[in-house]
C-alpha cells in the first residue's frame, strides 16, 4: 500500500510517498480502509522531531483517520462494511490502518469522511476539556484563544453547542471571518485582549478559557477569569511553555487545569467513546464540521501527490 513517510526530520518538505506493506491486525485491532486523514499541529512537530513522541525514522505520521471497516475482533461493536472515524495516534497517512476498539468510534452516515477525520483530535479534545476539565455550564462566558486554528474553532462550536456565550480571540482581521463563521458571539485581536474582554463582559471576566497558544498571553489569560474561572491549558502553538505564579491563583481564586486527551485515555482506555457520547447529541449544533475540513486532505490524493504539504503549512498558520 501507498503511505506518506517521514524520512528525514526536516520538515513536511521531507516527506516522501512510498509502498510499504499493509497493517496487520493482531486479532485484537479494528483494520479500517482510510478514505481521509486529518493534518493536525502535532504532525508537523513530528516532521522536525519537535513533539514529545519521537518514533524511529522512518515513519508514517498522523493520528487521525476516517474511514470503512475491513475487519474487526469477533464481539467487538464495529462490522465489516461500517463508517468510523478513529484515533490511532500515529500512522495515519496510508491506505489502511489498525486501530484498538477503543479508539474507534462510529460515523453517522450525515458526516463526510472529511469531516469525520478531522473530529478525534481537535473535538474530542475540546469536549474532554471544555466539559470534565473545565466543568463548563450552560450560560457560561468561554474565551478561546486562537480561534482560526483547529483546536479554537471546534473550540468555539462546541463551546456554543453546550450553550455557553463565547469570545473568540484571532491574531489578525483577516481571521476573524473564520470564528465568525464557527460561531462566536464576539471576535477580538490578540492584541489588547485582556482589556476587549474585561469590557464585554462588564468587568467580570470570563468563566472558562481554552488555551491552546500559551506563550505571551498566558499571564492577561489568569488576568482575565472571572472568578472561579478555569484556564485550560490545550497546548503551546505560540512556541513558548509559560510559567504560573500561583500567588495568582490564590488570591483570585482561579484555576489552572491540564487538559491532556491523549495522556488521559493512558488512564481511562474507553475515554474517547465517552467524550464521542457526549459530543453526539450536539453534533449538528456543534456545527458545520466541514468548517474545520480546511485542515484535512483526503489521504488518497496525498498519496497521490505531495501537495498535502501546503494543507499542513495552512494549519500550521492558524
Amino acid at each position: 500500500m501507498r503511505a506518506v513517510q517521514v524520512q528525514r526530520l526536516e520538515g513536511p518538505e521531507s516527506i516522501s510517498v512510498v509502498d510499504v506493506e499493509e497493517p496487520k491486525s493482531d486479532g485484537r485491532q479494528v483494520v479500517i480502509d482510510v478514505h481521509a486523514a486529518g493534518v493536525t499541529w502535532p504532525d508537523l512537530l513530528l516532521t522536525r522531531g519537535l513533539y514529545q513522541m519521537k518514533p524511529p525514522l522512518p515513519f508514517v505520521p498522523g493520528s487521525e483517520v476516517a474511514g470503512v471497516v475491513r475487519s474487526a475482533p469477533e464481539g467487538s461493536p464495529f462490522k465489516v462494511g461500517s463508517r468510523v472515524a478513529a484515533f490511532p495516534g500515529l500512522g495515519a497517512f496510508q491506505e489502511v490502518v489498525a486501530a484498538h476498539p477503543s479508539s474507534v468510534v462510529p460515523l453517522p452516515d450525515r458526516i463526510s469522511f472529511e469531516a469525520g477525520a478531522a473530529l478525534p483530535m481537535n473535538y474530542l479534545t475540546v469536549v474532554f476539556g471544555l466539559v470534565r476539565r473545565g466543568r463548563l455550564k450552560a450560560g457560561e462566558t468561554v474565551l478561546v484563544h486562537g480561534a482560526a486554528g483547529g483546536v479554537g474553532s471546534a473550540g468555539v462550536q462546541v463551546a456554543k453547542a453546550f450553550g455557553a456565550r463565547v469570545i473568540a480571540v484571532v491574531s489578525t482581521d483577516a481571521k476573524r471571518r473564520i470564528a465568525e463563521q464557527a460561531g462566536a458571539d464576539e471576535v477580538i485581536l490578540a492584541d489588547g485582549f485582556l482589556a476587549a474582554v474585561k469590557s464585554l463582559t462588564g468587568g467580570r471576566g470570563a468563566d472558562v478559557i481554552l488555551d491552546p497558544v500559551g506563550g505571551d498571553r498566558f499571564t492577561d489569560s489568569l488576568r482575565s477569569l472571572a472568578p472561579e474561572g478555569r484556564l485550560l491549558v490545550v497546548g503551546f502553538t505560540g512556541g513558548e511553555i509559560p510559567t504560573v505564579k500561583v500567588n495568582r491563583l490564590l488570591l483570585n481564586n482561579v484555576d489552572v487545569v491540564g487538559v491532556g486527551l491523549g495522556a488521559f485515555v493512558m488512564h481511562e482506555p474507553n475515554l474517547l467513546q465517552i467524550e464521542w457520547a457526549k459530543l453526539q447529541p450536539h453534533s449538528r449544533r456543534a456545527g458545520s464540521t466541514r468548517r474545520s475540513v480546511r485542515s484535512t486532505r483526503s489521504r488518497r490524493r496525498a498519496a497521490r501527490s505531495p501537495r498535502w504539504r501546503r494543507a499542513a503549512r495552512s494549519a500550521s498558520s492558524c
